[in-house]
């Protein structure tokens, strides 16, 4: 195996995020970046100008992501999360706010049991984002 990523695709009322998508995640977490972007061009099956395929890092874990050029019955689930462990309660708020904005919290940040400050957010993109601190 070569490598293995995350892969974010985004269709239907997400169609044309990525980009918008990619800018916060890298904005919200230290040690992150984009790393390369390939866009769709004219007279290719995608948008022109929208993202065929791009690279991005959190924190030194790399993910992918697309505007797809091909319409789903399916998108982002709350099944499948991005689990974030945070060292300070103060980088959790920040990045718990700045998630949930536009989106929605699935569990307010809170002692559960399992951990004494948790929360579960879905962003404006649908994506899914487990906060925890460590």
């Amino acid at each position: 195996m070569i490598s293995i990523s995350t892969f974010l695709m985004f269709h239907g009322e997400q169609h044309g995020k990525a980009e918008d998508a990619m800018k916060l995640y890298t904005s919200v977490f230290a040690n992150s970046a984009i790393l390369s972007v390939d866009r769709w061009g004219p007279g290719e099956p995608g948008t022109p100008g929208f993202v065929k395929v791009a690279r991005f890092s959190i924190n030194g874990v790399q993910f992918m992501a697309s505007d797809s050029a091909v319409d789903h019955n399916f998108n982002f689930t709350p099944s499948i999360s991005m689990f974030v462990e945070c060292e300070s309660d103060a980088e959790l708020q920040a990045a718990f706010d700045a998630l949930s904005d536009g989106g929605m919290a699935l569990m307010p940040l809170d002692n559960y049991g399992f951990s004494t400050r948790f929360g579960w957010l879905q962003d404006r993109y649908g994506v899914s984002w487990q906060l925890n601190l460590t």
